[in-house]
């Protein structure tokens, strides 16, 4: 007698496998990320609109000859722009003052930032009026900053400075001509005017930051103040340091305001934002303008790189503790 195999009666087991991409659980998730993005769109474009393409348009004209006094001669340049401008003297003598100006102007006001938040890093009555007082020079609007210091202070005639001197020495002071006399620490000064709020401002909020337990027991152990702020406060504010000098940097290094004002270019004082203005609207040179142009963009992407990887390592020590 043969036996007949039974049949299997148990149900196979059902696979959970996530849905294909084209299903409707990915569909909807798609729509309600673009329903969120959705208004932010017309805001890109925008930005688009106003930041890339005029620079889009800049380095394509940079590749062109194109002159207005020679509007039978335009054409494409490829490089020379370039060339002119990297080996014209007057412009190479424009990059110097650039570097001169900036670096001068950023060390100068990091000095006096870190003396100025070391004292408001400190408790006295009437901090808060005085920490406004001090932030007011950088709210100033720089054309009217840079005119302030041209007619009320450097003033040969009834400037501030000049007015101190002959109050002190009497009739018989000397009234020197400042911008004549020192065009680029003019320009520097009342730069550094300008900018030391800023760099205070970022060196205020790192001394706040400080562990001030780690502080109190140093000086408990017998540390003196300046051993305090050797090794403990300067180490603390170093990355605040790098990067109140990196953005000071792509700011200052763009500067037109004030080299326009006070010497107007003369003196030797003609940095390469400058250079840049008299080349497009005096030469009207649009070709070799869009060149340098380029290039102080390139150079300032470059600063900018620096500074969002300090701002970055900065982000994530705070958040670590």
């Amino acid at each position: 007698m043969s036996v007949e195999a039974k049949p299997d009666t148990k149900a196979p087991r059902r696979r959970h496998t996530t849905p294909p991409p084209g299903s409707e659980g990915t569909l909807m998730r798609r729509t309600g990320d673009w329903a969120r993005r959705g208004p932010l769109l017309p805001a890109l474009v925008f930005m688009i609109i106003v930041t890339q393409l005029p620079f889009v348009v800049t380095i394509v004209v940079s590749f062109m000859d194109w002159n207005a006094y020679y509007p039978d001669e335009r054409g494409f340049a490829g490089i020379d722009n370039f060339r002119r401008v990297i080996t014209d003297a007057n412009t190479r003598h424009a990059i110097w003052v650039t570097i001169l100006l900036t670096a001068g102007v950023v060390l100068i006001s990091l000095v006096f930032g870190l003396l100025i938040a070391l004292l408001l890093d400190r408790k006295f009555r009437g901090r808060g009026v005085v920490r406004t007082m001090m932030i007011t020079p950088f709210l100033v609007v720089p054309v009217a900053a840079a005119l302030l210091w041209k007619h009320a202070l450097y003033n040969p005639t009834y400037g501030l400075f000049n007015g101190v001197l002959k109050w002190l020495f009497g009739d018989n002071a000397p009234q020197p001509d400042w911008i004549s006399n020192q065009p680029l620490w003019s320009i520097i000064f009342a730069l550094v005017w300008q900018w030391t709020p800023f760099m205070m401002l970022i060196l205020l909020a790192g001394l706040q930051s400080r562990p001030l337990d780690v502080i109190e027991a140093a000086g408990i152990d017998g540390a003196n103040q300046w051993e305090i702020f050797r090794y403990m406060t300067l180490p603390h504010l170093r990355q605040y340091l790098e990067l109140s000098a990196l953005l000071g940097s792509i700011y200052v290094v763009q500067n037109f305001d004030a080299v326009f004002t006070i010497t107007s270019g003369g003196l030797g004082t003609a940095n390469l934002p400058y250079t840049i203005y008299q080349t497009f609207y005096t030469a009207h040179d649009y070709g070799r303008a869009s060149a340098a142009g380029v290039i102080v963009v390139i150079g300032t992407i470059a600063i900018a790189t620096f500074a969002l990887r300090s701002v970055s390592t900065l982000f994530r020590e705070e958040t670590g503790r």
